[in-house]
């Protein structure tokens, strides 16, 4: 092995639904001609019709389009409330059924054939979409059509943000291992100025333990590493603390660079490539569509995305070079640069050529900032997910050409997923909007608790997700902690939108296979600080009122993410078992030859190799 690429290309999961199938239930398959029909036990009978109903759609849509191709995934479950589905081609073709009787929508209500309904209007997606591409179609043209993927795979633990998302990801530990709990906790540190920027400075000080390139490195000291991103934590995560090639996009400067933890000067060849001033050159340039606007079903008129503000394309940037460079990111230009520059730096590090192996990693960001900002069932995120594609077949193609490809592993993962805006989905589904939890609300209840028991202020931290407590201040006070924040806790639960505030210490009891929540939150705490609680809220709500898509809760629909390997070690295909992002770390080692130098909170999927 020469070259393993860590492509954390989605750094958001576009395909986010709902609910999803639970992981820990048994399934058998029904074989048809066109579909793999995988059932939930106890669902056979749903499954029988549900087999029929789509080989019934398969042949009246196939008399008038182009079929897909291979077999199609046809899961039925009933792990949601609601009858719906949804369909992906990434990586393979796959319909899923929530086979609940209907009974919110007359439309379907009225009808018997109800599960045809929408196994055919889910198959609609699958014959356009299989021929349409998306970010599955790079990798189609170059990988071929079938990697190893996990479509049941999840960032197991319960704050769903990039830091801790990046930190798990090579380390193969949960954020109660690393350190790395949130961003505001990541990366930032005032002792590591940049070199090129007035961003805020960074480093991994915070974060604990080794990744694979230390594993690398104690088998083969030669064995270097680069780690590139638009973000910082998306750059210095996943390396850990090595002191190894780190650099990331700095919009006050609209160039790359790094901090003084890595080095004293750029790279010439980093130099080379912010000379070229290619951030700056989309002064005045629009985001456009890149297919006709008759391939996009998602509406453009969506007044919830952006706050608001300039939702229609195209999107237009600035006349200003350096305003325009700042802009950069929240548009799919960013991902080609990103991939632009990983490519020299790869060439100038020669990466991949000597002996020993080498790691390159690249977390691309746009499909975070698109998200955040449009929603992940936007027109923009439809079309931001098309020019992924093709910025992806192009350094992969790139790459090929630049290396031998037999030698070559690939990865690919998400940091977290994302939950759409609360009040468009209740638009959808004819519902009210369901409340935003006001923060403010709790912290001035802290606040008055506090002073009415001469508390300093600090005594008790709220930030919306965790309690943590400074029992020497009860105690220099001469107040029992416990009863004062069971009271608190108390206060949460009362609040709309919190479905649970869960005791730290009593997360350990609950039944953590099915308990998807307490079993996230015990991944997230280290031991070693002082949470009393955890806040969780209801799914589909939202902290405040920030217009923009959210996510960073221990639900299904910010933590679901796709795991994607590729290269000789791996089995093609698909494989349905539970996995977790901490499991990359150490089948990735398993696949090099290499030892964790520590004890670790993933496993080695054995069924991945060949």
């Amino acid at each position: 092995m020469r070259l393993l690429g860590l492509l954390a290309a989605l750094a958001m999961s576009v395909a986010s639904a709902g609910a999803q199938p639970a992981p820990y239930r048994h399934y058998r398959t029904i074989e048809t001609p066109h579909f793999r029909v995988i059932v939930a036990l106890g669902l056979e009978r749903e499954g029988r019709v549900a087999a029929a109903a789509a080989e019934s759609a398969y042949a009246k849509l196939g008399a008038a389009l182009a079929v897909p191709r291979g077999r199609i995934d046809l899961l039925v479950s009933d792990d949601a409330d609601y009858s719906n589905g949804y369909a992906v081609v990434s990586p393979t073709n796959r319909i899923v059924v929530f086979a609940t009787p209907p009974i919110e929508h007359s439309g379907l209500r009225l009808n018997e054939d109800w599960l045809q309904l929408v196994i055919t209007h889910e198959l609609t997606h699958i014959f356009h979409l299989d021929r349409a591409g998306g970010v599955w179609g790079a990798l189609q043209k170059v990988l071929g059509r079938y990697p190893l993927f996990f479509p049941n795979a999840f960032q197991d633990h319960a704050i769903t943000e990039t830091a801790p998302g990046h930190a798990s990801t090579l380390s193969g530990r949960f954020p109660r291992s690393t350190g790395i709990l949130r961003n505001a906790a990541g990366v930032e540190d005032s002792q590591a100025p940049l070199l090129t920027s007035r961003d805020p400075g960074a480093s991994p000080y915070r974060f604990r333990g080794s990744v694979l390139i230390d594993w690398m490195r104690s088998r083969d000291p030669r064995s270097r590493a680069l780690s590139i991103s638009r973000k910082d934590r998306g750059a210095i995560l996943p390396l850990g603390r090595a002191k190894q090639s780190v650099f990331w996009y700095a919009t006050s400067a609209g160039e790359f660079t790094t901090s003084r933890y890595y080095a004293d000067t750029l790279p010439t060849w980093l130099r080379r490539v912010n000379a070229r001033r290619t951030p700056q050159s989309y002064a005045g340039r629009s985001w456009t569509l890149l297919l006709p606007e008759r391939e996009y079903e998602e509406p453009d008129s969506v007044p919830q995305e952006n706050a608001g503000r300039e939702f229609l394309f195209p999107h237009v940037l600035s006349n200003d070079p350096a305003r325009a460079a700042s802009e950069l990111p929240s548009t799919p230009f960013i991902d080609r640069l990103t991939l632009d520059a990983a490519l020299e730096g790869l060439q100038a590090l020669e990466l991949g050529r000597g002996p020993q192996t080498d790691l390159l990693a690249v977390s691309l960001s746009a499909t975070d900032y698109v998200g955040h900002r449009y929603g992940p069932d936007s027109r923009e995120q439809h079309d931001n997910v098309l020019h992924l594609d093709r910025a992806l077949g192009t350094f992969i193609d790139s790459l090929f050409r630049l290396r031998d490809s037999s030698t070559i592993v690939f990865a690919l993962t998400a940091d977290h997923g994302v939950t759409s805006f609360p009040e468009l989905v209740a638009q959808h589904a004819g519902r009210t909007p369901p409340p935003r939890y006001d923060l403010g609300t709790s912290l001035r209840t802290l606040r008055g608790m506090l002073q009415g028991a001469r508390l300093d202020e600090d005594a008790v931290d709220f930030d919306g997700t965790l309690v943590s407590v400074d029992r020497t201040a009860f105690a220099r006070a001469r107040v029992d902690a416990d009863p004062f924040l069971a009271r608190f806790a108390a206060t949460l639960r009362q609040r709309p939108g919190i479905a649970r505030v869960d005791r730290v210490r009593d997360l350990a009891q609950r039944d953590t296979v099915r308990d998807a929540v307490s079993r996230r939150w015990l991944h997230m705490l280290p031991r070693d600080l002082s949470f009393y609680a955890t806040v969780t809220l209801h799914p589909g709500y939202e902290w405040g009122n920030r217009p923009y898509a959210q996510h960073g809760a221990p639900h299904d629909s910010d933590s679901h993410v796709p795991i994607l390997f590729y290269g000789a070690p791996f089995r093609p295909g698909m494989n349905a078992e539970f996995a977790r992002t901490v499991d990359i770390a150490p089948t990735l080692a398993r696949a090099l030859g290499v030892n964790p130098t520590e004890p670790l909170d993933g496993h080695v999927l054995t069924a991945a190799f060949r």
